[in-house]
């Protein structure tokens, strides 16, 4: 594990806000609510401390934008804490970590290869750029109906195919916590003379702690996308950007300014700079435990019977080349319950909110701020909900994945010029739009995708089940754009 150099104990960007605090400015600029005065019902709801703190850049408190000082720091302690060459702060999720990391390595016409099953900021980076997607299809899990990690075979049979490609991007974990050969797809990127970008949204705690899968920058990944407050505790929106020592900072600044605000959130900045500094100072002991809880939980929940929570079990040293034991994953389908379903009782009947259900699985997100006490709560409701509500499940659909055909660029098929058609009667078409369930915002339909009976299945099961849908012009995903 990377044993960080510098003073993690310090948290720049905090202390130049307790100082600027203390001192009593009088403020003449923006934000408007002016240390929350203009604003007496937000500053009741989010404490005066919140609103003192919600400040506009200056110099005392530099600019992301541009940083000199105390951001600058807060970045080189990020950068340091997950042994990366350069961290950027950012504001604006992960998806914005994302998209700049792919703007970063591909413009228009650059091929670059890719899972399919990724998240819908990577094909939105698509839509920006113009580059073309290679897609590596994943294999899948006939049981639990879910996608795998990329294979080493697919990911070289893409770049014999398109030696060309500029990038290969893969998603390690994902959201259910399956993880690839990391190691092994940085050094075929690399021997191709590839980069390798990571989207390690949900694998903050892979840098804190033993026994949990290779972190990107250890595996010497180029680019990776960290989500902090998914399981890293920061704020919600706020994320990092982490860069290895071949890829030129100043470039990716520029490409991260194209997008990002220039009013960065000292609330979001100030969450990742203590946040850091937790990780730093106690994410080992504190994953540690977090692994722990969850081998406890899924031992707990296999017992109940009809569910499968599962775990290390299924590596197979290539598409599960390893596993995310924090990861509460638990398959519902064969005591008759969809995932939804399931998601759907625990919060309207048990209200225990869980992070999503699809038509197979839930999965519970467990993270630093767990205690056990929760976790029996949730292990005694899953029984409750066995017990209560199993019946057949031979109806239910299980393929979580379904391979796309595609026709066009989703630059090209996002601008071109399109009809609205009634969900059915679009079979066959080019669709020029998305269509996904979030979470975990994986679309089922990208732009340039031909639409076919087997995903209409699946789109019209899924809002039966009661996911939620998204992404289509039409809210009710009654119709959807296709190209004319």
């Amino acid at each position: 594990m990377h044993k960080p150099r510098l003073d993690q104990r310090r948290a720049p960007i905090y202390e130049a806000l307790e100082r600027f605090r203390q001192m009593r400015v009088v403020p003449f600029d923006v934000p408007g609510h002016k240390h929350g005065r203009g604003n007496p019902e937000l500053t009741e709801f989010l404490g005066q401390r919140c609103l003192d703190v919600d400040v506009n850049s200056m110099k005392p408190l530099d600019n992301l934008c541009h940083p000199v000082s105390v951001i600058r720091e807060a970045e080189e302690l990020a950068a340091d804490a997950f042994g990366a060459a350069q961290a950027f702060l950012m504001v604006g999720g992960t998806t914005s970590s994302v998209q700049s990391m792919v703007l970063a390595a591909c413009k228009g016409g650059d091929e670059i290869i890719l899972p399919r099953n990724v998240h819908r900021s990577v094909i939105n980076a698509l839509v920006l750029c113009g580059a073309v997607p290679v897609y590596v299809n994943p294999e899948v899990d006939q049981r639990l109906g879910i996608s795998l990690g990329m294979t080493r075979e697919s990911l070289q049979k893409a770049i014999d195919e398109h030696p060309n490609a500029v990038a290969v991007l893969v998603n390690n974990p994902t959201y259910y916590g399956i993880c690839s050969d990391l190691c092994a797809i940085v050094k075929m990127a690399h021997k191709a003379g590839m980069l390798c970008l990571v989207d390690e949204a949900h694998g903050t705690h892979f840098y804190f702690g033993s026994g949990l899968p290779v972190s990107a920058m250890e595996a010497g990944a180029d680019m990776a996308s960290v989500s902090m407050h998914k399981s890293g505790g920061s704020l919600t929106q706020s994320s990092l950007l982490l860069i290895g020592p071949k890829v030129h900072t100043g470039y990716v600044r520029q490409i991260i300014n194209l997008t990002q605000t220039t009013s960065g959130s000292y609330l979001l900045m100030s969450s990742l700079d203590i946040s850091r500094r937790n990780l730093a100072l106690r994410g080992g002991e504190v994953f540690h435990k977090v692994k722990d809880m969850a081998d406890y939980a899924r031992e707990e929940i296999n017992a109940i019977g009809g569910y499968y929570a599962f775990g290390r079990e299924l590596r197979n040293g290539n598409s599960v080349f390893d596993f995310d034991t924090t990861k509460l994953s638990v398959h519902t389908r064969d005591i008759g319950l969809a995932g939804i379903e399931v998601y759907d009782i625990l919060r309207d009947e048990y209200d225990i909110q869980i992070e999503f259900g699809d038509i197979g699985n839930i999965l519970a997100y467990l993270s630093i701020g767990d205690r056990p006490q929760e976790l029996e709560r949730l292990v005694s409701a899953l029984a409750e909900v066995r017990r209560r509500n199993h019946r057949d499940g031979r109806d239910l659909l299980n393929q979580e994945y379904i391979d796309p055909i595609v026709v066009a660029s989703p630059q090209a098929a996002f601008y071109a010029e399109k009809r609205s058609l009634p969900l059915r009667e679009s079979v066959g078409h080019v669709c020029s739009e998305f269509v996904m369930c979030y979470p975990p915002g994986i679309p089922v339909l990208a732009p340039g995708e031909r639409i076919t009976e087997e995903i209409l299945d699946y789109i019209e099961y899924a809002k039966a089940k009661g996911c939620s849908m998204t992404g289509p012009e039409d809210p009710e995903i009654l119709r959807l754009n296709v190209l004319k």
